[in-house]
This record gives C-alpha cells, structure tokens and sequence, in this order.
C-alpha cells in the first residue's frame, strides 16, 4: 500500500511532467481513496473502464487519456457528470499522463511501440522528443502493414507508394501532423494512430508510406508499462483493462 499523494509525486519525477505544454492537467485529476493497494489502467477513462475499476474494488484508475481538456466546456454535466460522480461515490483516485507518458524513454507508447515492431537504432525528432525514428528490415509496404497488423491486432489504413521501407518514423495516437518532419528525417514510411485529409496527398506527393495504426491501439503500451512498474515498485497490485476502441 502507498499513499496516493507518495504515488502521485514519485509518477510526476519520473514522467518529467513540467517540462511539457499539455492539453490537460498530468497527475491526480480526481482525489479519491489516500492509500493504493489496487491500481486499475486502461488507455481512456470512459464509463467502461470506470465501471470495470468499480467492479475491482480498485482504489485508483491510471489513465493516457484523462480529463480537463484544454478548451472543452468546463461544466461538470451529462457524461462528464456521471464519469466524475462514479470516481467520488466509489472513492477511487483518478490519475493521467498525456504527453509525459507519449515520451518517456522507456515507459513510453512511443518508444514500447516501436520496440514491439524491432526497430533499431532509435532516435527522436520534433521540438519535444516525442517522436521516434529507426531502422528495419528492408521490406515493401505490404510487408510492413502485415507486421503492424499483427502486432496491434488490428489492420492500418495504408497510404501505399513504390518504395522500400527501411527508415520507419512514428508518434502513437493524433500525431498525423508529424508526418513532414518524419520527411525531413529521411523517413520512407510514417506510423501514427490517426489520420486527417490532406495527409493522403502530403504522403503520396512526397513518396512515403503513410500507417494510421489506430489512436487507442498504438497507445496500449505505456500505461500498461507505468502500472506495471508501480506495482513492483510499491508492492501494489495492477491490472490493466483494455477497452477496445476501433478508432
């Protein structure tokens, strides 16, 4: 057993969460029980994950995608309503990390994805370090599609061109923005969990394989990992949930 308040200090060290801008507040976003014995995660915290947290008897619930977003309608009603009042009846801490967990060096979605399909020799890209470049396998774009699907077990949207895949750039989740600067990487394919309009054409004019993997299922990994993590660290228990989301 930990306090939360321990748990919650020793999680905002480790994600270096000052060190970013984010879209919403990382770290303990609705207080709930002071001690963690069970530690419930999951990707989003929707009413599923929330309900399933409660069917555990989880003292707290660690999540990528929290609450709070920046320029939402900050009025606490409808789902948001019933979300929150579900955490305060049933005493359960909730906790987020968004970018911080999408960066670590070794907790991270990013970097846990691209261990998970072989890349090597690893290096970032963009103003934050959020995004990862590394080399595979010289394969063709089918090959690499089946590879990704296997490996989220879930079939990617391909933007397909002629060309060998060999340097693969990624950012898990709606990172489909960094598609041109994984060009200036020297990127032949571009992995991310989205995709938006002119991404097509920005893929196809510049020659390079374009992967939208899915939001939720490129961003699996780091969560499950921090939870994972607690628990040795804190003789806490964990369990992840996944909640499927197509998207």
């Amino acid at each position: 057993m930990i306090s939360c308040c321990h748990l919650v200090k020793h999680c905002n060290e480790l994600l270096n969460v000052t060190q970013f801008k984010d879209y919403c507040p990382n770290g303990l976003q609705v207080e709930g029980n002071r001690s963690i014995a069970y530690l419930v995660s999951g990707v989003s915290a929707n009413q599923a994950l929330i309900d399933a947290a409660i069917e555990h008897n989880a003292d707290a619930l660690l999540v990528h995608h929290g609450f709070f977003w920046k320029g939402e309608n900050p009025v606490i009603s409808g789902i948001k309503k019933q979300r929150i009042q579900a955490l305060l009846v049933n005493n359960i801490n909730l906790i987020a990390y968004h970018l911080p967990l999408d960066a670590h060096k070794t907790l991270g979605n990013n970097v846990l994805l691209a261990k998970q399909l072989n890349l090597s020799e690893i290096g970032y890209f963009s103003t934050n370090e959020i995004a990862i470049i590394g080399s595979v396998a010289t394969q063709s774009g089918i090959e690499f599609k089946q590879r990704l699907t296997k490996t989220l077990s879930r079939e990617p949207l391909h933007v397909a061109v002629d060309r060998q895949i060999q340097r693969v750039a990624l950012c898990t989740g709606a990172a489909q923005s960094y598609i041109e600067q994984a060009i200036e990487q020297g990127a032949d394919a571009f992995v991310s969990g989205e995709i938006s309009e002119n991404i097509w054409h920005i893929a196809k004019e510049n020659n390079v394989h374009y992967f939208a993997a899915g939001h939720h299922a490129t961003e699996r990994y780091g969560v499950r990992a921090l939870g994972d993590y607690l628990a040795q660290e804190f003789a806490i228990k964990h369990q992840f949930i996944d909640i499927i989301n197509p998207i």
